[in-house]
């Protein structure tokens, strides 16, 4: 395995034909520091979803609509290989990151469906800067911001 992959995440990313590696664009979303997550991730999405791995993302995603194993598979992409990595770097216990990590996977997902699948204006014609500034605040508030944490 690690001398065809290289590491187990190498493996599930070729496995479920990734359109990319979180990986490589991670550096990036945390380089602005705590206060910069939101917009990072959003902007890193939308980098992602309008570069040339769009058709691959958009099959799984609406793949993930009526299969559910492809919807496992979507949810292990965006929650284990993106969204723990970013919460993973927050001090905070590891039940309030996963709430946090999946609150702010849900605004994502709205986002790519509104645009990509659902394709409503002003989504579709809007810059990927005024979404990053629209939506990266809420985003922000799911990962960091106040938050009432239900009753495990």
């Amino acid at each position: 395995m690690h001398h065809y992959f290289g590491s187990k995440d190498k493996l599930f990313l070729a496995a479920i034909q990734a359109p990319a590696d979180p990986g490589d664009f991670l550096p990036e979303v945390l380089a602005g520091g705590r206060d910069d997550l939101g917009r990072n991730v959003v902007r890193m999405l939308l980098r992602v979803w309008d570069g040339p791995m769009r058709p691959a993302a958009l099959a799984l995603v609406r793949s993930a609509v009526t299969n559910e194993w492809s919807a496992r598979l979507l949810r292990e992409f965006l929650v284990s290989q993106v969204l723990r990595r970013v919460v993973g770097t927050l001090d905070m216990p590891a039940r309030e990151r996963e709430i946090r990590g999946s609150l702010a996977a849900s605004q994502l997902i709205g986002l790519v469906v509104g645009r990509y699948v659902l394709k409503l204006e002003p989504l579709v014609s809007a810059s990927p800067d005024w979404l990053a500034a629209t939506v990266g605040p809420n985003v922000q508030r799911y990962l960091t911001g106040p938050i009432e944490l239900p009753e495990p």
